[in-house]
């Protein structure tokens, strides 16, 4: 008997030790946020999360209010919704709150990277020293050349060259974008003498074109990569992409390049310096291809998509390139040679900027979480306190609360290529209830995990936009052509895709 009461005992303390793993005696204690488990233990809101991360917060927004803590997958995951409160979270210290905890484990998952503590500072350290300033004058000088090299490279004063081109504009954008950040950050194929030199780029655009179908095939397994979710075929063909771009990305190979970018030749002697061993360090470059370049050509898509489906937008942006080529000595004509875009010239298109900006309120969705390592007092702009529970983590979506915010933007759906630029080219504010806001679009993030790399993107971005509207004319098919639906599936992962492909055409100005 006693046993069997032994027995009982142990499979009741399971059972509840079990439940209390899956979170079903969790309550909400006081001066916390709402509590959402949802229905199902452990599991939580999961499926509706992953479905359409979107709506799903957008529900829980109506439901909740501005702060509310739900259940996904045995994580508690508590959102903030107020735009007030983004300043204090991104300055929190790491002590209370910390993006390395989920960041490392996802590095891990989608590349095979293992981080180590100072990873944040070689970075930041490096990224500063040759992604701003005089670096980025030197980067952007580089990513032009190679614009030139894929876009360029066979300019012709003939009538046949004006002939109208068609293609899938998506897949012309990322295409292009891809393969000039990848040559520009890792380097091209060595030459000796002029003679050479064609055949070197002739080398450089067959192999970029290479590593971006590869790629594609990686960037459209990543989300449910990132929610180890695929099924054991795309598993099997995930590790072997993860393979092949250790390889090609391998510090062994980049010793054979010329012009590899100080960005990526500085990480990996720090990486080095730090004992990281040289697979590692494979892995590494593999994270910073995709850091770095799986955004810029789809944000591209969305620019020249939306300026072609807005005519007054497309003639101020292109007024404004020409203006700016014509006031730096150069013109497209017969017979020229391709526009030379420097850092100078991209710095006097505040049209451009602003619709760049627009484009990136419109399609950058990402969430932005931290790892609450200690209970920490969150005040909202209602006045009302909140205590967040250590343990849990904390998530912003900036897409729905500040960027897609009526409040904050009238008309968020529509595409205002000078919402973001005063008539005197000035940038403008942006407030919410009378009150000036800090944070009114975050398609980089904010804080310690702010996008060390945004300032080249946004160059890289431009300097396409600016060399395809100085070269070429453009415009879609099908002028009444709508705008694609988006891939909901990579909600939280950057900039958003387009559910299927738009084909466009174009043809050399002059």
């Amino acid at each position: 008997m006693a046993l069997w009461v032994t027995l009982l005992c142990t499979l009741i303390a399971s059972l509840l030790g079990g439940l209390y793993l899956l979170g079903a005696f969790r309550r909400r204690r006081p001066n916390e946020p709402p509590l959402d488990k949802g229905t199902i233990p452990w599991v939580g809101y999961l499926l509706d999360f992953r479905k359409d991360s979107s709506e799903f917060l957008k529900r829980m927004q109506r439901k909740h209010g501005d702060i509310f803590t739900v259940l996904i997958g045995g994580h508690y995951l508590t959102f903030v919704m107020d735009p007030f409160c983004f300043g204090a979270i991104v300055k929190e210290s790491r002590s209370k709150l910390d993006f390395r905890t989920f960041a490392s484990k996802l590095v891990l998952q989608v590349f095979g990277y293992k981080p180590i503590a100072a990873n944040h500072s070689i970075i930041h350290t490096s990224s500063t020293k040759h992604l701003m300033g005089d670096g980025l004058t030197i980067m952007t000088q580089a990513t032009m050349e190679n614009f030139q090299k894929l876009m360029l490279f066979d300019l012709s004063s003939g009538e046949e060259k004006r002939v109208w081109q068609e293609d899938d504009l998506f897949h012309y954008c990322y295409n292009i974008v891809f393969r000039a950040g990848y040559l520009a950050l890792y380097g091209t194929e060595p030459h000796q003498g002029a003679d050479n030199k064609e055949k070197a780029n002739e080398q450089d655009r067959i192999h970029s074109n290479q590593v971006f179908h590869e790629f594609r095939k990686y960037d459209r397994l990543f989300p449910r990569l990132a929610y180890a979710v695929l099924p054991p075929k795309d598993k099997i063909e995930a590790e072997r992409l993860k393979r092949l771009f250790w390889s090609i990305l391998s510090v062994k190979k980049s010793g054979q390049k010329d012009n590899i970018s100080g960005w990526i030749s500085d990480q990996n002697h720090l990486l080095a310096e730090h004992d990281v061993p040289e697979y590692m360090r494979d892995r590494f470059m593999f994270m910073l291809l995709w850091a770095s370049q799986g955004n810029t050509g789809p944000t591209s898509f969305w620019l020249l998509f939306y300026l072609m489906k807005h005519p007054e937008a497309m003639k101020a942006v292109k007024e404004e390139v020409d203006k700016v080529a014509r006031e730096n000595g150069q013109e497209v004509k017969p017979g020229s040679p391709p526009i030379n875009v420097t850092r100078d010239m991209l710095n006097q298109t505040p049209i451009l900027d602003s619709a760049v900006e627009e484009t990136l309120r419109l399609v950058a969705a990402p969430i932005l979480v931290r790892a609450v390592l200690q209970d920490t007092s969150l005040k909202m702009s209602s006045g009302t306190e909140y205590t967040l529970r250590k343990g849990d983590r904390l998530a912003l979506f900036p897409h729905i609360s500040v960027q897609m915010n009526p409040e904050i933007h009238p008309e968020p759906h529509k595409f205002k290529y000078d919402r973001f630029v005063n008539p005197d080219g000035t940038k403008k504010d942006f407030y919410k209830n009378g009150k000036k806001l800090k944070y009114f679009n975050m398609p980089w993030g904010a804080g310690v995990s702010i996008c060390p790399g945004r300032f080249f993107a946004t160059a890289e971005i431009k300097l396409f936009v600016f060399l395809i509207l100085s070269h070429y004319d453009l415009e879609l098919v099908n002028r009444e052509e709508e705008i694609p639906e988006i891939d909901i599936s990579r909600w939280g992962f950057g900039t958003m895709q387009p559910v299927r492909d738009v084909r466009f055409r174009y043809r050399l100005r002059f």
